[in-house]
């Protein structure tokens, strides 16, 4: 494999590089050559998994974020990631605005109007009518919880043992390098291989379905403008546009194009936001936020440890009830991007403290998240019809939202833009920020997953970050295939399949980093010198 990669001009660990592409490249065929069977078993995949171990997904996150508040806490917090001396390369607002627009901006635009419109017209919680002023609390809170503090616990641990172990140690820019407290030298033989390449298709699969998610939006709104169509062609054409940009980025590399575009993107996406704000309902939208703040602290106790439990006492309800649909999705499908945004972003906070990075990372997008959902969801509930005398008041205009996403859920934004001034443009204005948060998560995994790939910071040759972009677009191509006209729910059944077993891959990160701190010669203020890598082989 050596010959090989040295022909093709690689310039990789070509166990892990062939391995990894020709494990993907064997998933594409069998999606072509045998897509029904293919679909049948992810089904029942998923229905074992959300079924039989619901529960591990919903405890695991809650444990991972009490140990990382345990950790930033401690006296372990001083230490700072990277040598010592090192400083952060990048202000607060760069930093910030790579790690978010990286992370869940794709995910915003696709669920902020949608997700509190569901749980609105479908409450999840037993003895809530719809569409009532209870609804709507529960709505927002349920939505806050989803991808607000719980997802970027999912993100900041795998960042934070990435960063520890990487930035401080120097170790290789690998998944396996996070448990060598735990494996020592064996990282770099078959078992560290083997978790790299894991790691690699996991990310290749959890940003492919974000693209599936981002392309079906993408052609939802052209589809609204121009009556283009939304269909599976469509998307796969988007998709094919998009890929060739987000590769025309990869090539700039990191500093000009990653950052140039995530802070381009979260500048347009807050511009949309402050949009709503101001043609909305403006007063009623900042007295929401306000009192989203009280609902998400008020409720974040009994969701984080709501398992649905008598899900099975109702004979109709199937595979763990909604929270199999919803939480234990959500949660696979963010783990699945964790070793991409957590190296990722280990790589933009070098220098930083633990304190820094975990209050940082967990708290700063959370807020971002809260206020974001709070206006539009808010705003979208009342546009629907807040409560039976609004909706009655509403006459045949009540529920419109409610009916675009239960029709469509990629449709959810255009139509709730369709009660702004300057409709079109909106509308289009939403399309051009999706497709950079596409080109932005596109370029980010590919450079990180090249980065698996070769062990190194520095980026690979071109021809290797061209071939990971141009894989993610063909795997995401491949999913909307698949997914057909079972759009949404053919995702969920893959993601949550392949995000199981990184997610016991990142619970292992827990020992792996207390195991570390406890090397460190730390007192309660000073840092010591870090210990060597040959300290971990002493028992």
């Amino acid at each position: 494999m050596q010959k090989l990669a040295r022909k093709l001009g690689l310039r990789t660990d070509p166990t892990i590089f062939f391995t990894a592409a020709g494990l993907t490249f064997v998933f594409v065929v069998a999606l072509i050559l045998f897509p029904e069977p293919i679909g049948d078993a992810f089904a029942v995949g998923r229905a074992w998994i959300v079924t039989n171990l619901g529960w591990f997904f919903i405890l695991g996150v809650n444990v991972w974020l009490g140990f990382l508040i345990w950790a930033a806490a401690s006296r372990h917090g001083h230490i700072r990631l990277g040598p010592k001396g090192s400083k952060p390369e990048y202000s607060n607002l760069s930093w910030f605005t790579m790690l978010f627009a990286g992370g869940i901006g794709t995910v915003l635009m696709f669920w902020g109007v949608a997700e509190p419109i569901s749980h609105f017209a479908n409450p999840p919680l037993p003895g809530v009518m719809p569409h009532t002023e209870e609804a709507a609390r529960d709505a927002i809170s349920i939505a806050i919880y989803h991808l607000g503090l719980h997802t970027w616990t999912i993100f900041t641990l795998p960042g934070l043992a990435f960063a520890y172990f990487i930035n401080r140690y120097e170790l290789p820019v690998r998944v396996s390098s996070v448990f060598y407290p735990l494996l020592r030298e064996r990282i770099y033989g078959p078992v560290g291989k083997a978790i790299d390449v894991a790691s690699i298709l996991g990310t290749l699969f959890g940003v492919a379905v974000s693209l599936g998610l981002g392309s079906s939006q993408i052609a939802a709104g052209l589809d609204a403008l121009f009556g283009t169509g939304d269909g599976a062609t469509v998307q796969v054409m988007i998709l094919a546009v998009l890929t060739g940009v987000a590769i025309t980025s990869i090539v700039v590399g990191l500093d000009k194009g990653v950052k140039l575009l995530s802070n381009l993107n979260i500048g347009m996406a807050v511009a949309l936001m402050f949009f709503v704000l101001i043609f909305g309902s403006t007063l009623f939208l900042l007295r929401g936020i306000v009192e989203t703040f009280g609902l998400y602290l008020e409720n974040l106790p009994r969701l984080a440890f709501w398992n649905d439990m008598l899900a099975n006492e109702n004979p109709d309800n199937a595979n763990w009830g909604w929270q199999g649909s919803w939480t234990v999705f959500y949660w696979a499908w963010t783990v699945t991007w964790s070793p991409f945004i957590g190296i990722f972003v280990a790589r933009i906070s070098r220098g930083r403290t633990i304190r820094q990075f975990v209050f940082g990372v967990l708290m700063a997008p959370s807020l971002f998240t809260l206020i974001w959902f709070a206006i539009f969801g808010w705003q979208a509930m009342e546009f629907d019809g807040l409560g039976l005398a609004a909706r009655a008041a509403l006459g045949d205009q009540a529920g419109e939202i409610s009916a675009a996403v239960a029709e469509s859920v990629p449709l959810a934004m255009f139509a709730f833009f369709e009660h702004f001034p300057f409709t079109e443009f909106i509308q289009g204005f939403a399309v051009v920020i999706v497709a950079i948060f596409f080109a932005t998560s596109s370029d980010s995994a590919s450079l990180v997953v090249d980065m698996l790939c070769t062990g190194k910071a520095t980026p690979g040759p071109v021809r290797q970050r061209v071939f990971w972009g141009a894989a993610e677009g063909l795997v995401a191509a491949m999913l909307i295939i698949l997914a057909g006209d079972a759009g949404l729910s053919a995702l969920q059944q893959v993601i949550t399949v392949v995000g199981l077993p990184i997610f016991v891959l990142v619970c292992m990160m827990i020992p792996s980093l207390i195991r570390g701190f406890a090397m460190e010669e730390i007192d309660h203020v000073t840092i010591g010198t870090r210990p060597e890598l040959e300290t971990f082989h002493s028992d």
